[in-house]
């Protein structure tokens, strides 16, 4: 037996509640995890002999970190954007 089509409908409504919840946790526990390696990276680094710290951060991989972690501080804040427009909107 071959399953019905999905009314087009249903998949264009908007998230239940508790899905924009569960979303909301799963992207700000990906952030404050990314945020914990980026405190024990720099703490790492910190550790290093200064000959060592310079090689390393001059190195693609560090300069590709730093620009990761600054996209991580916007994302962050498109998260909190999100979450007070879906909570606008469930109070509407």
């Amino acid at each position: 037996m071959r399953d019905e089509p999905t009314d087009i409908a249903d998949s264009t409504a908007e998230p239940e509640p508790d899905q924009v919840e569960l979303a909301h946790s799963i992207i700000e526990s990906l952030l404050e995890h990314t945020s914990v390696v980026s405190d024990l990276i720099a703490l790492m680094a910190q550790a290093l002999d200064p000959d060592t710290t310079k090689a390393l951060t001059l190195t693609a991989q560090w300069q590709s970190y730093l620009e990761s972690r600054r996209q991580m501080e916007h994302t962050r804040k498109d998260v909190e954007k999100f979450v007070e427009m879906m909570k606008k909107s469930d109070e509407a």
